[in-house]
């Protein structure tokens, strides 16, 4: 008995003596990682003004932000790692993350996935931030491009988060990737209208309409003879963001209705012809005989 007690005594004793001895380098772990949480902010204080300098994209700007991050972290984690366990050398721990990588990599495919996607789409920029895009059903203003989601923000005023991945294999139309965007406005005058001078009166009402720009210039088609109507497609330029686009179509709509009420044009309704029949006048109907029986 007295040597099960004994053998339990060093046993107790030992981890205490390994508790102690490991008892620093847990302390240092932890201060180191606590160092690179404080470490993190200056580091990419220090990123941001060196790639403000150097780099005019502000996408690649953002990606080499997130890369500073993330690079960041994993160096204070490793290091951690071999203070905490000293006979773990680092390429002991690169050894185990290559075993592991297939592991991880099934587990989180959908992570790398939009991972890849999001540098992709960061150093290929087909958007900025800022810009107004659509993509899918969602439409709206690019507030953020992140390594895993880019956010954008309806006009409605939602945040909406899209994965990168989705983003990268979908249509994407960029609304304001130039200086000036054209808007199509239909209308439709009377058969009895002039048709050069209709031309010259609705060009003409754009001319002083705020939002409607000069360069290029505007259109004035006459595309089709409708059911109770000619119609003409006014076509003009405005600045690419959807309020200029939304604020001048107002404008213009009620600069060509005074255009057209000046110069006496009907903007006509529909209009549908009902004839009625009146089936007793029809001779082509047969009437029906009656015979008799001998």
């Amino acid at each position: 008995m007295s040597e099960l007690v004994q053998t339990i005594n060093s046993s107790l004793l030992r981890l205490v003596a390994q508790a102690v001895e490991f008892l620093p380098s847990f302390i240092l772990a932890i201060a180191i990682l606590i160092i690179t949480r404080y470490a993190v902010r200056p580091i990419r204080a220090i990123t941001q003004t060196a790639t403000d300098k150097v780099v005019k994209s502000p996408s690649l700007r953002s990606l080499i932000l997130q890369i500073a991050y993330v690079t960041t972290w994993i160096a204070g984690i490793l290091l951690a790692c071999v203070i905490a366990f000293p006979d773990l050398g680092l390429g002991d721990i690169i050894g185990l993350l290559g075993l592991g990588s297939v592991a991880i990599g099934f587990a989180f495919q959908d992570i790398f996935k939009n991972f890849l996607a999001g540098v992709l789409l960061l150093l290929n920029e087909p958007f900025r931030l800022n810009d107004q895009i659509v993509v899918n059903d969602y439409e709206g203003t690019v507030e953020q491009i992140n390594i895993r989601s880019i956010e954008i923000r309806t006009y409605q005023g939602e945040r909406v988060v899209i994965p990168n991945a989705t983003v990268f294999t979908s249509s994407i139309r960029v609304l304001t990737d130039r200086p000036y965007r054209r808007t199509d406005l239909a209308i439709g005058l009377d058969y009895n209208t002039p048709l050069p001078r209709a031309v010259q009166v609705l060009l003409m009402a754009l001319t002083d309409v705020e939002g409607v720009l000069s360069n290029p210039s505007a259109e004035v088609d006459v595309v089709s003879f409708g059911d109770s109507s000619i119609d003409f497609v006014v076509r003009y330029w405005t600045l690419p963001q959807k309020l200029h686009v939304r604020q001048t179509q107002t404008r213009v709509m009620m600069a060509l209705k005074e255009a057209c009420d000046q110069a006496n044009f009907s903007i006509p309704y529909p209009i549908r012809s009902v004839y009625l029949f009146d089936q007793q006048f029809n001779d082509s109907v047969p009437t029906a005989s009656s015979t008799t029986p001998n």
